[in-house]
């Protein structure tokens, strides 16, 4: 069956391509290798608990009236409604360090204020930074990459006020070790700190049923439960692709959002020795927690708490199964939601090794789960209450979820170091979108399939 474009994963980033594609006419079909869209940031049911996975909060969240920032372009792009996503702003959320504490909201001069009461002696230094930040062009496709360390460090003369703001900005959106290219933290700084953090009232499911909706309503076809197991190429371009099942699909032009390297590796002569490209190694376990109370019943209103037990922050694949001596926890209660959340729940991130973990199966694998929730709840309740009693369910999933349910290779939630900005592989009608092509977040996956839509397929029609 031929059609315009084939998408590759029904992720945030493909759905997003998918509507603005079919909106203008184009003949388009989503290939998803699950049962469910959303890659990551989907949903699920387990013990009588429904559950969200990947989504803590939707960044770059602006008040309705807002024009010129993401949120906004992404809904007109899409042709939808502020209200269809029924966003919760948070209420607080905070980044702790031993000796000192950061707070920040969805009014960034709120945070500027706390960052200069914090550290008032890089008071000039840090509105410099600010200053850099908003002059700098990171919707540029070609720009020359540069380290953010490296930048941050020419600014700021604090290492502590560096490592606290990498912090969330790292964990909410980076596929390099102990640094990220400065675009990168360009668009995660002013995506968490600038504008905010909100979540949908009916959490990720709200945003997947209103994609799929728009995307079906405008003509656009899915084939679910279809792996893509090969790309035939001919004469530098992908002629067919070939499904799990038999089924042989052609195209005028390929869109995949399955990450870099792995559609490298649906080619039919990929040969691993002569393509050179990072394999990503930052993956997390993700720890979910029902209680039997909200915690805000504890006395804590926090949103979402950032946190790293010494003065320097290591963000790097751990040499053990987990790395508990950092992470992020997030009250999902705590968001400022119109209806109240039917239970209380607790969301904990700890990187974590995929290597390590592939390894485990069977009866070894479920006590390391259950080891290592151990770890990293003791750790947790050094900087949140303790809310270890009012446990009822727990769930715990690790990289090798990750690499199942995404096929992302070493479960890496941010795929490639080097992500491909442009969108462009060495095949004249094979493109890529999502997380490797650069803008991150859920409304940064939406953006990049938008984005890699119009610029290679509508600007030319």
């Amino acid at each position: 069956m031929d059609y315009d474009v084939l998408i590759i994963g029904a992720g945030m980033s493909g759905l997003a391509a998918g509507i603005r594609l079919a909106y203008y006419g184009k003949r388009v079909c989503i290939v998803e290798r699950h049962h469910r869209v959303g890659g990551l940031n989907s949903f699920y049911s387990l013990g009588g608990h429904r559950f969200d996975v990947g989504l803590h909060a939707m960044t770059n969240y602006v008040s309705k009236g807002a024009k010129s920032t993401p949120l906004p372009k992404l809904l007109r792009q899409l042709k939808l409604k502020a209200e269809d996503f029924a966003l919760c702003p948070q209420r607080m959320s905070v980044i702790r360090f031993p000796d000192k504490t950061l707070r920040f909201n969805n009014d960034f001069d709120f945070f500027v204020e706390d960052v200069v009461d914090n550290f008032p002696r890089q008071t000039d230094n840090f509105l410099n930074l600010l200053k850099t930040v908003s002059e700098y062009d990171e919707l540029n496709l070609y720009i020359k990459p540069v380290s953010a360390r490296q930048v941050m460090s020419s600014i700021l003369s604090d290492p502590l006020l560096i490592d606290m703001i990498l912090c969330p900005l790292m964990f909410y959106g980076n596929a390099q070790e102990n640094d990220m290219e400065f675009g990168q933290l360009v668009v995660m700084f002013k995506s968490i700190f600038c504008e905010g953090f909100a979540r949908p009232q009916a959490g990720a499911r709200q945003i997947l049923d209103v994609l799929v909706r728009k995307y079906k309503a405008c003509g656009g076809e899915f084939k679910m439960r279809c792996a893509v197991t090969s790309l035939k190429c001919v004469n530098g371009k992908v002629e067919s692709i070939l499904l799990e099942n038999g089924e042989v699909l052609t195209a005028d032009s390929i869109l995949s959002s399955a990450g870099y390297v792995e559609t490298m590796r649906l080619l039919a002569d990929y040969d691993s020795a002569s393509f050179k490209h990072d394999v990503g190694k930052i993956s997390c376990m993700e720890s979910i927690m029902v209680l039997d109370k909200e915690i805000a019943k504890m006395g804590y209103d926090i949103t979402i708490t950032f946190y790293n037990n010494s003065d320097r922050f290591n963000y790097r694949q751990p040499d053990k199964l987990v790395d508990v001596s950092s992470g992020v926890v997030c009250c999902p209660n705590n968001f400022q939601f119109t209806d109240p959340l039917p239970e209380g729940m607790i969301r904990i991130t700890n990187l974590a090794n995929f290597e390590l973990w592939n390894k485990l199966s069977g009866d070894e694998y479920r006590a390391q789960k259950a080891a290592w929730l151990e770890a990293a709840l003791r750790e947790v309740v050094k900087f949140v209450p303790d809310f270890r009693d009012s446990i009822i369910f727990a769930d715990v999933f690790t990289p090798k979820t990750i690499h199942r349910f995404t096929g992302h290779i070493n479960g890496a939630v941010y795929g490639t170091p080097n992500k491909i900005k442009t969108g462009k592989t060495h095949l004249d009608n094979l493109f890529i979108c999502g997380t490797d092509q650069g803008f991150l977040g859920i409304v940064g996956a939406m953006l990049s399939g938008i984005s890699m839509a119009n610029l290679h397929f509508l600007q030319k029609t």
